[in-house]
């Protein structure tokens, strides 16, 4: 049989497309225009460094910080707001009526009274990610909320990321046309949490890391409904970390599929890529890191390669408070807010349950996070 060419597929015939400027679209935080609040954060932790900055650089006014080990707390003060007061049990900060928004960034299990307490308080939440281990107490606490006249959000700082906010316009402003497709591939090393209590998370890539990306998903197509979800985990050759770092995910749609492939053992040439395909066009972005990242956009007009500015880490945190204040202000939904965010945990915990289970699921009907 005659051997094919390149050209036998119609390679050749695709024409050059043209370059041509990048749609300008408002993809950075968006800042209160009036409404800066006294803001307290409860849960000083490692992850806490990069809330404090963000909110710094932004000019927020944080006056208290609490944590149950008072000398972390000392030492976000003495860092980043010396006149901030200090408290160790999050109750005294709840009193505090001079407070009108907590951030809350503690791990999930300690996180659910909390969250509950503050809301009770007639606190404006924003609760760090994973939201909640059981969607039935998360729609509890949206509930709540309502009742109560106060906004709750979740810390998915992913979604301020410049790619992913860049991505995400062009997929809300009709630039793709109708999705079809998005595939995520991240490619890096999480074995920094082999001496942390992140180890001892069996579920850790799809869960803890893995939330990122069903939001991203979740987001993407919004105006979707996900039908089925099928994944796997394994560990890979040589690994130390407990948790298995090896793991894809199938989301089904009724037009539509997403993939994501996690790859968390990888020392040399990492890569995080994301593609997204429509009916009017095609983005990629990719890069060795989540702050390292160029887009390319696709469309029957030509190519365009848009410059983006910020990182994951400070434009995220940046933007997930940004937005949480700018919702209170203009009396709307945050974009981040917890009702939406409890379609990203639906797919979360289906994904899990089928790489557990060995068979798909369907968002929605696994309310609670899989046990180890």
């Amino acid at each position: 049989m005659e051997e094919r060419q390149p050209d036998d597929y119609g390679l050749s015939q695709v024409p050059t497309a043209a370059e041509i400027v990048a749609p300008e679209l408002d993809y950075r935080p968006r800042d209160p225009l009036h409404y800066h609040p006294p803001i307290g954060l409860i849960g000083c932790g490692a992850i806490s460094e990069y809330h404090l900055a963000a909110y710094r650089r932004a000019g927020y006014n944080v006056v208290a910080l609490c944590d149950v080990i008072e000398s972390r707390a000392r030492a976000r003060q003495a860092e980043f707001y010396p006149d901030a007061r200090v408290y160790t049990d999050y109750r005294d900060l709840l009193r505090c009526d001079e407070i009108e928004v907590v951030d809350i960034a503690t791990h999930p299990a300690d996180r659910e009274p909390i969250l509950e307490d503050a809301l009770n308080a007639r606190k404006h939440v924003l609760s760090h990610k994973p939201f909640v281990l059981d969607l039935r107490f998360g729609r509890r606490l949206v509930d709540l909320a309502d009742r109560q006249g106060v906004k709750l959000a979740v810390n998915q700082n992913g979604r301020w990321a410049p790619h992913f906010a860049y991505l995400r316009l062009l997929a809300q402003q009709g630039i793709l046309g109708d999705l079809t497709s998005a595939a995520f591939t991240v490619h890096w090393d999480h074995s920094w949490v082999i001496d942390t209590p992140f180890n001892d998370i069996h579920d850790l890539i799809l869960y803890d890391f893995g939330i990122h990306w069903f939001d991203a998903v979740a987001s993407f197509f919004a105006d979707q409904r996900p039908l089925r979800v099928f994944a796997t985990t394994a560990r890979a050759a040589g690994q130390r970390a407990r948790p298995p770092l090896l793991a894809q995910v199938a989301i089904e749609y009724g037009t539509a599929q997403a993939t994501l492939a996690f790859d968390a053992t990888v020392v040399h040439g990492q890569e995080d890529r994301t593609f997204l395909a429509g009916t009017k066009g095609s983005a990629i972005s990719s890069g060795p890191s989540l702050s390292e990242q160029r887009v390319i956009l696709s469309t029957a007009a030509g190519i365009s390669r848009p410059t983006l500015e910020g990182t994951w880490f400070r434009e995220g945190f940046h933007g997930t408070m940004a937005e949480l204040l700018r919702a209170i202000e203009e009396d709307r939904e945050p974009l981040h807010g917890a009702r939406s965010n409890l379609h990203s945990l639906e797919l979360a915990f289906a994904a899990i349950a089928s790489a557990h289970e060995g068979v798909a699921k369907v968002p929605g009907q696994v309310d609670r996070l899989p046990p180890s």
